[in-house]
């Protein structure tokens, strides 16, 4: 039985050491493109545009391999990744991974309700508090492939969130985690979430 595990776990090593490891240097020359929505360092001005910096390199090499595949639509993103291959996807998350995120400012009117639904979630309606995935201060976890939250534009969350909600965005796995947590939020819930999130530091 012990060679059995020993066995699988030299296993999944190797596998994972085949897989591509980026390379920020190279990834920040392959970035030029990305910089014109994302900003240079990942940091976009434009609200609609995620900030890419620090998100983690495990999500968002998932991420740009779900847009170029399809299993998550983003139409400002259509044929910009077609001609990159996984080594030039991974190279990419590895330059904005290492990057810093910037953050911006809450909302006064809404921060109390995002916060407690943040650290707190909606136990009434079955959901989770955001911190058992994205952490209390809102970095995510790298290792496990949760986002970096915090600083993210609310208007940019607020759409994902809503999306999640409507079944427009589903590749979040088969465990649906994110769709069945924003079916629990209504428009004021995500609102002041992304709120928060925006202004969390």
């Amino acid at each position: 039985m012990r060679r059995i595990i020993v066995s699988l776990l030299l296993t999944v090593g190797i596998t994972g050491a085949a897989q591509a490891a980026g390379d920020p240097a190279a990834g920040q020359a392959k970035a030029a493109v990305c910089g014109a929505c994302h900003g240079p360092d990942g940091n976009s001005m434009a609200p609609i545009f995620p900030k890419l910096a620090g998100q983690g390199e495990r999500y968002l090499n998932k991420q740009l391999h779900d847009i170029k595949s399809g299993a998550r639509q983003v139409p400002e993103m259509t044929g910009l990744l077609t001609n990159l291959n996984d080594q030039d996807l991974a190279d990419l998350a590895a330059y904005f991974n290492s990057q810093h995120g910037s953050v911006g400012a809450a909302d006064d009117k809404v921060v109390a309700r995002g916060e407690a639904l943040f650290r707190g979630g909606k136990l009434d309606a079955g959901m989770p508090a955001c911190t058992g995935c994205h952490s209390p201060n809102g970095a995510g976890n790298a290792m496990a492939g949760f986002p970096h939250l915090s600083g993210q534009h609310a208007q940019y969350v607020t759409k994902q969130l809503t999306d999640f909600r409507e079944g427009n965005r589903t590749n979040d796995g088969d465990t649906m985690v994110m769709r069945s947590i924003a079916a629990k939020l209504s428009n004021k819930d995500i609102e002041a979430i992304a709120s928060y999130v925006q202004g969390l530091h």
